[in-house]
């Protein structure tokens, strides 16, 4: 069983919604955009989920200067929001899980805090959380930032804390933070990857994070 913490933090895509359709489509949009951009597979545009858009970029366009990555990001933060996240859905167990969870609850996210508290007020999660954090202009995951900065917004220390997320760079961000980890298995990162980070916790369904059903704690 895993036990009661003070705190939790969690990402939200592939943790929370299952939001890989918007965010891919709007990312594909982007690159439909620029004349040389190569094809690409949603596979590949998956697997970057919770990373900062300017890793993909780079990789899709080798060598491209700034200026030309802060113009695809502009494009995409144009049509993202634009699609009504019509193609995401909250995850199961998400609601029971989060409703039966004590302690105070917090998001620390690669979105920016708008819009993640934007698309929390939409599923009707935005009850669940003592604090909202996205990153806003610091660096993002796996660097711990997020993490710190949403324990500054609960006013609390990283042994108070439980970070639950589903990609390596959580897991990372986690462990550089001093926190415990959970990793989801329903999300958008391959089992494989996220033991490299040795989470401390295991679990298929968030209710796990209750003693509503067992959970597996890692070797």
């Amino acid at each position: 069983m895993i036990p009661a913490f003070p705190v939790y933090l969690f990402d939200i895509d592939g943790t929370l919604l299952d939001s890989a359709q918007d965010i891919c489509g709007a990312v594909q949009q982007t690159l439909d955009t620029a004349p040389d951009s190569p094809p690409v597979t949603f596979e590949f545009l998956k697997s970057y989920i919770g990373r900062h858009l300017f890793d993909l970029f780079g990789d899709v366009f080798p060598g491209a200067p700034q200026s030309r990555m802060e113009e695809l990001l502009a494009h995409y933060r144009q049509i993202y929001p634009a699609r009504g996240h019509q193609m995401t859905s909250v995850y199961p167990g998400v609601v029971e899980g989060l409703s039966a969870l004590g302690g105070r609850k917090g998001t620390a996210t690669t979105k920016g805090t708008p819009t993640t508290r934007t698309i929390l007020e939409q599923f009707q999660l935005i009850r669940f959380f003592d604090h909202v954090q996205g990153t806003d202009g610091f660096p993002c995951k796996p660097a711990p930032d997020v993490i710190f900065t949403a324990l500054k917004g609960l006013g609390a220390a990283p042994e108070d804390c439980l970070f639950v997320g589903d990609s390596p760079a959580d897991m990372e961000a986690g462990r550089r933070a001093g926190v415990k980890t959970c990793a989801v298995t329903y999300g958008y990162g391959k089992r494989e990857q996220l033991a490299v980070f040795t989470p401390d916790y295991w679990v298929d369904d968030l209710r796990e994070l209750t003693a509503a059903l067992p959970a597996t704690r890692s070797a």
